[in-house]
């Protein structure tokens, strides 16, 4: 398993060792892809991405007769371009390393590492992504409340939380529709996930029925 079908190539690369690596590489990113594409819900571009990074860092490896130290700095000189795209998510990242690390094995010659290494990747992935081992808090919400400004938002809405939540921290506050209302955003915990509907409602009657946003996201958005 550990030992490099390029040994003994010091004159050049085989062709037969280097379809090897080839399809260990493919395959290898065939099960990464696949096993993403099960787990989450990626574009067809990325997934392809996935599956064929693992031959294109080979093939870098490769060119530079497996000096890791080389490879690893030449490959790193592709990370200059700079591509306008969406963030992406922990997970986009997670696998696209998981490719690179592949193609470093494949490229020095570890085809049947890489592909063990992929299958174990796949399994370990596969089984934290289906149980809830890691899973969000369900309770946790990101409530953002529109008030006048004649509302005093810090005690105005004490009981509404001692009563539907376990935990409520004000997190920001703003002047919105120019300084004639405030949107404080919360970090809240809710006592029960069901009772969200009934806290809004309770909210609505206190704000005048202005918008009140929960959300499970980030505390702070982009605009503030």
């Amino acid at each position: 398993m550990f030992s490099s079908v390029l040994t003994g190539t010091a004159s050049g690369l085989s062709a037969a060792s280097v379809a090897i690596c080839v399809a260990a590489s493919l395959a290898c990113g065939l099960i990464l892809s696949l096993t993403y594409r099960k787990c989450e819900n990626p574009t067809k571009s990325f997934t392809t991405t996935v599956a064929l990074l693992p031959v294109i860092v080979m093939m870098v490896i490769m060119m530079v007769n497996g000096n890791l130290g080389v490879g690893v700095a030449v490959a790193g000189s592709f990370s200059l371009v700079k591509f306008r795209s969406l963030p992406g998510k922990a997970s986009d990242i997670l696998i696209i390393f998981a490719s690179m690390g592949i193609g470093l094995a494949t490229g020095m010659g570890y085809a049947v590492f890489a592909i063990a290494a992929s299958v174990v990747f796949a399994l370990c992935y596969f089984v934290f992504s289906a149980t809830s081992l890691f899973s969000s808090d369900q309770t946790y919400r990101s409530l953002r409340i529109t008030i006048p400004e004649d509302l005093d938002y810090i005690e105005s809405f004490n009981d509404i939380f001692e009563k539907y939540t376990k935990k409520a921290e004000e997190q920001a506050v703003r002047t919105i529709n120019l300084g004639t209302m405030y949107q404080v955003t919360y970090d809240i915990s809710l006592k029960n996930a069901s009772d969200e509907k009934a806290m809004i409602d309770a909210i609505r009657v206190r704000n005048g029925n202005l918008p009140v946003i929960s959300s499970r996201a980030a505390t702070v958005s982009a605009e503030l």
